[in-house]
């Protein structure tokens, strides 16, 4: 569904991706994994079109969308989580919602039931401002943001970051049932070595804006990626 083609990017004279290359198919995760600094975020923002590449080329279900602006993306089905969360913190839960239906037909603007099976605390906390919210409850909330706008492309730039480990297991939970349905693909960019092991179908190691090790799961040599997630 998703092919990112030698892809470099650029912030004014300097460049943070050299050539990068992945993919993303339904049904699986493809996890992204590195140090802090080295292009992963980079990465997932030249993905969703937040920052222009250099060279190369973003497609999107077989269509070159490398120019495309980021909103036009999102109709598309790519959906993002951002390192951060960005909810909206004077919004209630049930307006930070609402606010995926911008990409969605009048017919089709409903907060589905999946998000609050997914997410139960969702559904008791409606009327709760999202800046009242613990870190790992925005985070929560920052996923069925995203899932209201039914994506096919699911993009979750490292989810677990100070988040507690209940609701760690809780959003590992999530991702698992969202490629068990088949339709969806996942790209996760996460530090968590274990988180991501157990998710990934396929991995993509970066070191320095490249990639330097990728592969399936099953071919993963756990010693050479963790090598790559050391300071």
């Amino acid at each position: 569904m998703l092919t990112v083609e030698n892809v470099d990017l650029h912030y004014g004279a300097a460049q943070v991706l050299w050539d990068v290359g992945l993919g993303a198919e339904a049904g699986k995760v493809t996890c992204v994994m590195g140090r802090n600094g080295v292009g992963k975020s980079s990465l997932l923002r030249a993905i969703v079109g937040q920052h222009p590449i250099s060279a190369g080329k973003v497609m999107w279900q077989g269509k070159d969308i490398s120019t495309l602006p980021p909103f036009e993306r999102a109709r598309a089905g790519i959906a993002y989580v951002p390192q951060g969360r960005e909810i909206f913190p004077l919004l209630t839960v049930k307006e930070n919602l609402e606010t995926g239906f911008a990409t969605l037909p009048r017919g089709q603007r409903k907060v589905m039931d999946e998000v609050f099976t997914l997410f139960p605390v969702l559904s008791s906390m409606l009327s709760r401002r999202g800046g009242d919210l613990s870190g790992g409850q925005q985070q929560q909330l920052a996923i069925g943001r995203a899932l209201v706008t039914r994506p096919k492309l699911l993009i979750l730039d490292e989810p677990t970051e100070g988040i507690q480990p209940s609701i760690i297991k809780d959003i590992g939970r999530a991702i698992a049932y969202l490629r068990d349905q088949g339709t969806m693909a996942i790209l996760l960019v996460e530090q968590y070595f274990e988180f991501a092991r157990d998710l990934a179908d396929t991995f993509t190691v970066m070191d320095r804006g490249s990639v330097v090790v990728a592969g399936n799961k099953a071919d993963m040599v756990e010693s050479d990626v963790r090598r790559h997630l050391t300071v």
